[in-house]
């Protein structure tokens, strides 16, 4: 991308909240900046009038990370993708677009992302920056796919960060969690379009426990979904295929994606919010709803899928090693309290990755998701599911709800020093600074 001159789009204060409704914040100004050039003066006219810049795509995430009282960057017009470089294996699109709009741009020339995960609505870069995943036992994060980016630093340079230039940048800026610029672009590694097939297939905990090593080495993504107050989950499998393709029906997708999956999701939640000792029973009906299923697709419609009911989430990962031993901890906890609990709890795994700040860092990684309804009360849950998984070593999230701050993240982080280092360096006055990175990274 060049710079070009320019005024970026701007208003003044205006509520801005998050996809969850769980954050929310006031900033002196939103600016919408139509090129690099625009982005570059707008982080430069903040800067000088002492005001903090916060880059937000679609709020996905549950954390406080792109609040600000300062000046909020909405990159969307910063959209599609600016090059493709079939003989290197790269795309380079620009930091607003949509993940669901460069799924379906890559598809149509025959390409994809090689993993991703299962929302597609975030912008990309929301998601690389605080380390959206997918789950995979060979290949790891949508940030561990980036081959290069750009970056507008805090005062107001495009820096142009890979292995060869910027390096030490490109190493973390890769998750940088908005603490080291704004992101105008990323170069990611892409490959031929394939076809995945998927098995669905209910399993009882104790087996999916039991096995949980051997279903992740037999699978090239491997996850399951442990639905509380049953001993009920519901396992995918997803490997390559020769094909030919054969997605779900229409009557059948519509059904276990739409009426299951959303609508009667929905209503079965809204219920349990009304009346919480109904859960269970609701549970235990919810969790035999879903049948075993197989179909065969191109990579993003089998990752992804649409999630239409709103929630509140809190992800740890944990030493691979230390998962299972930790998810029996958390069924036992539910078990004897007196929670009501409507969401299933997600599992999935990622190999170690080389990015300071990716929660796969340098360790073999699996993934404990817990969720509540939006509107319903999850401190309780979320506190007591997140002592089991600071027990073992947990890595909380970036964009999910924790409470960790930066003297534990410091002790799960080899390289959280490395990282801040880099953060003093490129931003000492904290242009991008804002109270949640205060907490996680100090200050």
């Amino acid at each position: 991308m060049t710079a070009t001159s320019g005024t970026a789009a701007e208003s003044g204060r205006t509520a801005w909240r998050n996809w969850a409704g769980n954050v929310r914040a006031t900033p002196a100004r939103v600016v919408t900046p139509a090129s690099v050039g625009e982005l570059q003066e707008a982080v430069r006219r903040a800067a000088a009038e002492g005001l903090r810049v916060k880059a937000v795509g679609t709020g996905h995430s549950f954390t406080a990370a792109a609040a600000t009282d300062g000046v909020l960057v909405r990159p969307q017009a910063l959209s599609g993708i600016l090059s493709v470089d079939r003989a290197a294996g790269t795309v380079t699109v620009a930091a607003g677009t949509a993940l669901k709009d460069l799924n379906r741009a890559l598809a149509a020339q025959g390409l994809s992302l090689t993993n991703m995960g299962d929302i597609m609505e975030q912008t990309v870069s929301g998601a690389t920056s605080t380390g959206t995943h997918g789950t995979g036992r060979d290949s790891a994060s949508i940030a561990a796919q980036i081959r290069g980016l750009e970056l507008v630093t805090a005062d107001g340079r495009l820096l142009v960060c890979s292995e060869k230039e910027n390096p030490e940048v490109f190493a973390a800026a890769r998750l940088g969690i908005g603490a080291l610029g704004v992101v105008t672009s990323i170069t990611f590694a892409v490959e031929p379009l394939f076809l995945l097939t998927a098995r669905e297939e209910p399993m009882r905990f104790d087996r999916v426990t039991a096995e949980f090593d051997q279903h992740v080495a037999e699978n090239e993504h491997f996850e399951f979904y442990w639905f509380p107050h049953t001993g009920n989950c519901n396992t995918k499998r997803n490997n390559r295929s020769q094909g030919p393709a054969a997605p779900p029906g229409a009557v059948s997708g519509w059904i276990e994606d739409e009426l299951l999956s959303n609508g009667l999701f929905q209503a079965v939640n809204s219920l349990g919010r009304a009346v919480p000792a109904a859960i269970p029973s609701i549970a235990r009906i919810a969790s035999r709803a879903l049948s075993a299923r197989t179909y065969t697709d191109i990579p993003y419609k089998v990752f992804t899928s649409p999630r239409r009911v709103r929630f509140v989430e809190m992800e740890y990962a944990l030493p691979r090693e230390r998962a299972v031993e930790a998810l029996r901890e958390l069924k036992a906890m539910v078990d004897r309290s007196g929670l009501r609990i409507s969401f299933p709890v997600e599992v999935r795994t990622a190999p170690a990755d080389d990015i300071p700040l990716s929660t796969a860092s340098g360790r073999e990684t699996a993934y404990i998701a817990v969720h509540m309804y939006r509107g319903t009360p999850y401190q309780a849950y979320f506190t007591a599911a997140e002592r089991i998984f600071t027990a073992h070593g947990g890595r909380p999230h970036w964009g999910k709800v924790h409470t960790r701050d930066a003297e534990y993240l410091a002790a799960a982080y080899p390289r959280f020093g490395e990282f801040t280092a880099l953060r003093d360096r490129l931003d000492p006055d904290r242009v991008f600074g804002n109270d949640y990175l205060r907490r996680v990274l100090g200050d």
